[in-house]
C-alpha cells in the first residue's frame, strides 16, 4: 500500500521518477509496462519507477489528476515533465525524456 506522502517524497528525493498508473483489468497496461521498464533501465541510470494500481489507489490517481490508464508521469528534478495517457509508444516516451535527462545528469 502506498500513500501520497511516500510518492511525493520519492519525487522530491530522486532526480528522475516515473509514476506508472495501471489496473489489473487493463491489457494495454500489462503489454506496455515490461517494455517501458526495460527501455527506462537501458537508457537512464538514475530513474525511480513507482507503479500505482488505480483499482486500489484511486485517491493517489485523483491527486495526480490521472483519469485514464495506462498513464505515465515523469518527474525530473521534482517537477512534472511529461504526461502520457492511453496511446503512447515506448520510443516516444524515451525520446521525450532523453535530452533533458542527459542535460540534468551531465
Amino acid at each position: 500500500m502506498q500513500n501520497i506522502e511516500d510518492i511525493n517524497r520519492v519525487i522530491k528525493e530522486n532526480l528522475a521518477v516515473m509514476l506508472y498508473f495501471s489496473a489489473p483489468t487493463c491489457n494495454v497496461c500489462h503489454a506496455l509496462k515490461p517494455k517501458l521498464l526495460e527501455a527506462i533501465e537501458n537508457n537512464f541510470q538514475e530513474f525511480e519507477v513507482v507503479s500505482i494500481d488505480t483499482s486500489i489507489e484511486q485517491e493517489i490517481a485523483a491527486n495526480f489528476s490521472v483519469f485514464a490508464i495506462p498513464t505515465v508521469l515523469v518527474f525530473l528534478d521534482g517537477r512534472e515533465f511529461l504526461r502520457k495517457s492511453r496511446h503512447m509508444s515506448v520510443d516516444e516516451v524515451i525520446r521525450e525524456i532523453k535530452r533533458p535527462y542527459e542535460v540534468m545528469t551531465s
